[in-house]
């Protein structure tokens, strides 16, 4: 009963820093540099990328380690959001967002980046990495707020 009622104490704090955005849904603090993200500084670009088919599964795992490690080990980071077409599994789309140019510079930098640029150079068939210009950049806050 004592650990149940634990439990639901450690719940309801972690629901209220997450609802007052003092955590994130990750129950990782809230970096201060996240707040201070000058929208307009941003760098977002789609990476439109298509898999040999034969290697699918081992580049997805390569992709979810990169993605997974870039977000927890790199402040200027802001998302990684891998997709893959419903109608074309060869088809990867990853939405990325940096806090800065210098942020994305030092991401392409990182050993797990490294690893799987060169782990993968074999697998990708086609690689476009447009940047897209925000429309409203000052909502692009407002998005990530909300999963708080």
């Amino acid at each position: 009963m004592k650990r149940l009622k634990i439990t639901i104490i450690s719940m309801t704090l972690a629901t209220t820093a997450i609802a007052q955005g003092v955590m994130d849904v990750h129950s990782h603090l809230i970096t201060p540099e996240f707040v201070s993200y000058e929208a307009a500084a941003m760098i977002v670009r789609i990476a439109e990328i298509e898999v040999y088919p034969q290697y699918m599964k081992e580049y997805l795992a390569f992709a979810n380690e990169v993605d997974r490690l870039s977000i927890e080990r790199e402040p200027g980071v802001i998302c990684l959001y891998p997709m893959q077409s419903a109608e074309d599994s060869c088809q990867i789309r990853i939405l990325e967002i940096y806090a800065s140019d210098e942020a994305y510079q030092q991401h392409l930098k990182t050993d797990h980046f490294q690893k799987y640029k060169q782990g993968t150079l074999h697998m990708v068939k086609d690689l476009k990495l447009p940047t897209m210009k925000p429309l409203d950049p000052e909502t692009m806050k407002l998005i990530f707020k909300k999963q708080r």
